[in-house]
């Protein structure tokens, strides 16, 4: 017998019990799906024994690594359905492309399969059928020159690439039901975990639903974000059309010398994006714009480039920060912590900031105010400012979508931006890489060169961040008038050199060791390119330094 500790309760079992057969005997009836677990401090998937005496702490769906457990299994049993229902090999024409809210985007690259409601339907169904028989998943080691030989034989050709540059040398491998596939992270022990999920006909491919981490028990109505599919659709066609939309693809352009000029290509097209939107603005003769978008996006290069576009079209742009109409620390609000709350809209004077834009819009001048982050207190340092005919603002700000921060100002006289980091390239066919492990490792970068936080600090905070964007930005992105999509194809492998010691120096004791462990995986699957390479305008600057607009 060992002894296993959950939450100060002791259970003695028999060694070589399960993860998820001592699961079982804890798993409330009505709540979130217990899907992983620390043993020792070690992330487990459940079916693994209880070996020796253990402290154990169980992942649910509502913890990012159980939600994203939850989501891998769910494509697993959807790949599975469309072999089912579509015949064997088919899945070998599917790609897992993007995410759209809380659904993933999945596309047929093959014109013979008709995307229906009733395909839709069919492998619901499928996946119901799946989901009942409560089926194992299994899991198994090979040697990655025969997985990547494998997969080569049944036509997956970008996991036959990624693993032509793996430096393991062996590699896990999941089988459900005689379907076999590789996936990059953790899965259920069996398809009887995956009790919601929902499968949609959108646009030319299938939308796969899966709950949200505090909504549990049901699958939120799906609502359609044109904007945004466009952009990723026009950012995955673009890398298609290059032909670097997989890491794979990438590190072979890297090994053949080519990255100088995909840099310039990339470079070259984000300007481009950049002249373009420049030249929106003056057509329509808007006086003020407005940038939001998520953490580590670059919105404050964008803004800067913006601006450079602007002056060569014939404008003079005049950068203002929202964080400098905060209220005054103490009348800001908090949360439920007793912290103050600086991410709600609620923490900014709107009404100063819609009564001087207005004032603005009607020629007459006014004094800028000025936040001071360390009294915490607004102050006027003498900087007045007076629209001339020429003249636009470039107002940046998480907020700057949001319809009560600009609602008192005239339609005629605004132009919005949603500025993001949305991956274009994934790892394989079948293992799509969220924009947020992008922008996390960004920040990582960008936190430690400028503000002195280690990476631990860092990780430590994002779970926060991510929830102040899911209700201060993500509601408000459709309504931009245009998005822009600030990933370059190839910066993750520009990262990789920064961010690696600072992940490695997250101390094994700490709660934030399991992340750092699991992004130091992920970087491992690319080559490394050099930063000499990087433009000073480029927006990677931002996070790496050398730019030409820091100040």
């Amino acid at each position: 017998m060992v002894r296993a500790v959950v939450h100060q309760k002791t259970y003695m079992v028999e060694e070589g019990t399960t993860l998820g057969e001592l699961a079982g005997k804890i798993q409330k009836p009505d709540g979130p799906v217990i899907l992983l677990a620390y043993a020792n401090g070690k992330l487990k998937e459940l079916f693994r024994p209880i070996e020796e005496n253990s402290y154990i702490r169980f992942v649910t769906l509502e913890e990012q690594a159980g939600y994203m457990t939850y989501k891998r299994t769910a494509m697993f049993m959807f790949l599975k359905a469309c072999e089912d229902v579509l015949g064997a090999g088919a899945v070998d024409d599917i790609a897992i492309n993007y995410s759209i809210g809380n659904s993933t985007f999945c596309e047929f690259l093959v014109k013979d399969i008709q995307v229906t409601t009733q395909l839709a339907l069919r492998i619901q169904n499928q996946m119901e059928q799946l989901r009942d028989q409560d089926l194992p998943i299994t899991k198994y080691s090979v040697d990655t020159s025969k997985a990547r030989k494998y997969f080569e034989s049944i036509g997956l050709r970008e996991k036959q690439r990624l693993f032509r540059f793996r430096r393991g040398s062996k590699t896990n491998m999941y089988c459900l039901d005689g379907y076999e596939n590789y996936f990059y992270g953790y899965m259920a022990p069996s398809t009887g975990y995956i009790a919601n999920f929902l499968v949609s006909p959108y646009q030319d491919g299938l939308v796969l639903q899966t709950p949200k981490r505090h909504q549990t028990e049901k699958i939120a109505k799906f609502y359609p974000q044109p904007k945004l599919f466009r952009v990723m659709q026009r950012s995955r066609e673009w890398s298609k059309t290059l032909g670097v939309d997989t890491v794979g693809a990438l590190n072979e352009e890297i090994t053949k010398g080519n990255i100088s000029h995909l840099i310039l290509l990339q470079e070259g097209l984000q300007e481009k994006l950049l002249s373009d939107i420049a030249d929106k603005i003056v057509q329509e003769d808007k006086k003020i714009v407005l940038i939001a978008g998520p953490s580590s996006s670059g919105k404050t290069t964008f803004s800067h480039r913006l601006s450079i576009q602007l002056e060569i079209a014939g404008k003079k742009p005049h950068p203002i920060s929202l964080d400098d109409y905060f209220l005054d620390r103490e009348m800001s609000p908090k949360d439920e912590l007793g912290n103050y709350n600086f991410e709600t809209i609620a923490s900014l004077d709107t009404e100063l900031f819609s009564r001087h834009m207005n004032q603005l819009l009607h020629g007459e001048k006014i004094s800028m105010p000025s936040y001071n982050f360390l009294t915490g207190k607004r102050e006027y340092r003498g900087h007045e400012l007076q629209l001339a005919q020429h003249d636009v603002l470039v107002i940046e700000g998480i907020h700057g979508l949001n319809s009560r921060l600009s609602k008192n100002l005239p339609d005629e006289s605004k132009y919005k931006i949603y500025v993001s980091a949305l991956s274009q390239i994934n790892l394989d066919e079948h293992n799509r890489i969220p924009s947020s492990d992008g922008r996390l490792l960004r920040r990582i970068v960008r936190d430690a060169m400028t503000r002195g936080n280690d990476a631990r600090e860092t990780i430590a905070r994002w779970d926060s961040v991510r929830q102040g964007e899911e209700e201060n930005i993500f509601p408000y992105q459709e309504e931009a008038d245009i998005m822009f999509n600030s990933a370059q194809i190839y910066e993750l492998a520009v990262l990789k050199q920064y961010a690696e010691p600072l992940l490695f120096a997250v101390p094994e004791d700490c709660p934030e060791h399991q992340e750092a462990k699991r992004l130091l995986k992920f970087l491992d699957y690319f080559l490394n390119i050099k930063s000499e390479d990087i433009p000073k305008t480029s927006l990677l600057r931002e996070f790496i330094g050398g730019s030409c607009f820091e100040t």
